[in-house]
């Protein structure tokens, strides 16, 4: 199709077919016209974006959180158990404290379909809990199982969860807003790096399907391929568009 050798998107295009179609079907019913010349065209698939990540270096720079307040303790337990773990959004807000085991370091999670999977929490992350839950002990009691709290005393909600680290993201001098899924980007794509464990990861993320983990081998190519073309004497290869 010629408007796709000329850069225009998939997306753009079905736009565009669309509006053909809507077009040629007003004609028929005004009998303009005997067929809808727009039927049976499909639109190419658009290329599948890759989820946004943070190098270590970035992660580090944004972990690297100064608690003055037990907000900031609690902030800061969210986001190390957000890339310590891989969790999504929803089920760190839907986090109970008889969901982790400090003993054992593990985590236990409700995913999608309602799906429960145990993880492991790094020393780190879980150093970091430990602090929250100390502090907060220190707020009034609302008798809520609820892991991490509002000023309100309230579960913590999972629009509030991304407001506060767009503003951690400011606060740390990062430099693009830092969203929770990034963060479990960030750990699928350095853990598999790290391991080339492509059913690990899958089981960690808690995919039902490891087509949708494969994207993430996407990502670990183009972590290999940086550092082939920076290392290797007579890599010359051209970047890619």
């Amino acid at each position: 199709m010629t408007l796709h050798r000329e850069g225009l998107g998939g997306r753009s295009i079905q736009r565009w077919l669309s509006s053909l179609r809507t077009f040629f079907n007003y004609g028929l019913k005004n009998q303009w016209i005997s067929f809808n010349p727009a039927d049976g065209i499909v639109a190419p698939k658009s290329p599948k974006k890759l989820p946004k990540t943070l190098d270590v270096d970035q992660v580090n720079q944004f972990l690297s959180l100064s608690a003055t307040s037990w907000i900031d303790y609690r902030d800061h337990a969210i986001i190390e158990l957000l890339y310590s773990s891989g969790l999504r959004l929803a089920e760190l807000a839907d986090l109970n404290l008889t969901d982790i085991d400090l003993k054992e370091a593990t985590i236990t999670v409700t995913g999608k379909g309602r799906k429960t999977r145990q993880l492991p929490v790094g020393s780190q992350a879980l150093k970091a809990v430990k602090y929250w839950l100390k502090h907060r002990q220190e707020l009034k009691s609302t008798g809520l199982q609820a892991m991490f709290l509002s000023l309100q005393g309230r579960r913590l909600s999972p629009r509030s969860i991304q407001d506060r680290l767009k503003k951690i993201s400011v606060r740390q001098g990062m430099q693009g807003k830092v969203h929770p899924h990034m963060l479990r980007h960030s750990f699928a794509s350095h853990l598999l790096e790290s391991s080339g464990d492509l059913r690990a990861v899958q089981e960690l993320l808690g995919h039902q399907n490891i087509s949708t983990t494969q994207v993430y081998t996407h990502l670990d190519f183009q972590h290999l391929a940086k550092v082939y073309d920076k290392a290797h004497p007579r890599a010359g290869r051209k970047k890619s568009s």
